[in-house]
C-alpha cells in the first residue's frame, strides 16, 4: 500500500491557484481513495497504480488549458499496510497521550 503526497500547481497562472487545485481535489474526491488534503498539498493513500493514475489525471485535467505545470511526490510504500492515512498520526498521538492537531 502506498501514501503519496503530491502538489500540483501551473506557474503560468497567476498567484491565485485554488481554482485549478479545486479542479484535481474534485478528480482525487470522486476517485474514492482515502485522501487528506493540506495547505501544500494532498496526501493518498492506495495501490501504487491507483495513486500513480489519479495523478496522471490530475496532470491531464490541469494541461488541457495550463502550459506549465510544477508537480511534486512523495512516495512511502508499506507492503500489506492499509489505513496508514490515520494510523500514523495515531500512533505518534498515543506516544503522546494526547491528540494533536489536524
Amino acid at each position: 500500500m502506498v501514501l503519496l503526497e503530491f502538489s500540483m500547481s501551473p506557474l503560468d497562472k497567476g498567484v491565485s491557484l485554488s481554482p485549478y487545485v479545486a479542479r484535481s481535489l474534485d478528480i482525487i474526491d470522486k476517485s474514492g481513495l482515502p485522501y487528506q488534503l493540506t495547505p501544500m498539498g494532498t496526501i493518498v493513500e492506495g495501490e501504487w497504480d491507483e495513486v500513480m493514475a489519479l495523478v496522471t489525471a490530475c496532470y491531464q485535467r490541469m494541461s488541457q488549458d495550463c502550459d506549465r505545470i510544477s508537480t511534486s511526490m512523495r512516495i512511502d510504500y508499506r507492503a500489506g499496510k492499509s489505513g496508514r492515512l490515520k494510523s500514523k498520526i495515531e500512533a505518534v498521538e498515543g506516544r503522546l497521550g494526547r491528540s494533536l492537531s489536524k
